[in-house]
């Protein structure tokens, strides 16, 4: 491996480190929850070890390793589902997944609508490419299921689907979490923080509106 290569892996290690580190000071990835994993080069991903407290990562909790190969050993075993993300949008660099309670409440109580769906609130302009508060976008929830290999595959075909409305850059797992990416690892840490403060947003306008 050239010291180039290195270097660039080095970065994603990095950056791994430095959203794990965040998102556990908001409180969203607890008892060694969530995991995080950022493109190295085109089919190179560096992603968070099982078990690992991602406020207190090191180097030695991410393992890297290439798509087309056969996943690691030792790995989250939510890595299918960051797998078939990369391997279907050449365009994202990084994908975090956090447990935050926004995310869990909102997904189980629209669960039965398959989205969340935002639409009037400034906020939506931190989600790269959306230039209006006017515009709709949609948040699709998913079933948990344990086999992820399975809900990656289910998952990728939705996606594959065409969309009446625009989809933020992001998923729920119902009563589980936030999938969340961006083109780089700084993109997907905005958009994680824009999703947690729009999900309070709608739990709270949910709640008035009682």
């Amino acid at each position: 491996m050239s010291s180039a290569h290195m270097d660039i892996e080095a970065a994603a290690v990095a950056a791994i480190i430095e959203a794990g580190r965040f998102a556990a000071s908001r409180g969203w990835v607890p008892a060694t929850s969530g995991n995080f994993s950022v493109r190295i080069d085109g089919e190179r991903i560096a992603v968070t070890k099982s078990g690992r407290d991602k406020g207190s990562l090191s180097p030695g909790d991410i393992t890297a390793f290439s798509l087309k190969e056969p996943l690691p050993s030792g790995i989250s075993a939510e890595a299918p589902l960051h797998a078939a993300l990369y391997a279907r949008q050449p365009g994202i660099g990084a994908i975090f997944h956090v447990h935050g309670p926004n995310a869990a409440l909102i997904s189980r109580l629209h669960a039965g609508r398959a989205a969340v769906r935002f639409q009037g609130w400034e906020l939506q302009k931190a989600f790269a490419g959306v230039a209006s508060h006017e515009a709709a976008l949609e948040v699709p929830i998913f079933a948990n299921d344990q086999d992820t290999k399975a809900l990656a595959k289910r998952i990728d075909e939705a996606l594959s689907e065409p969309a009446a409305v625009a989809r933020a850059p992001g998923y729920l797992l119902a009563g589980h979490g936030l999938y969340a990416w961006g083109a780089a690892p700084a993109d997907a840490e905005r958009h994680l923080e824009a999703f947690d403060a729009l999900f309070a947003l709608e739990l709270e306008l949910m709640r008035m509106s009682r």
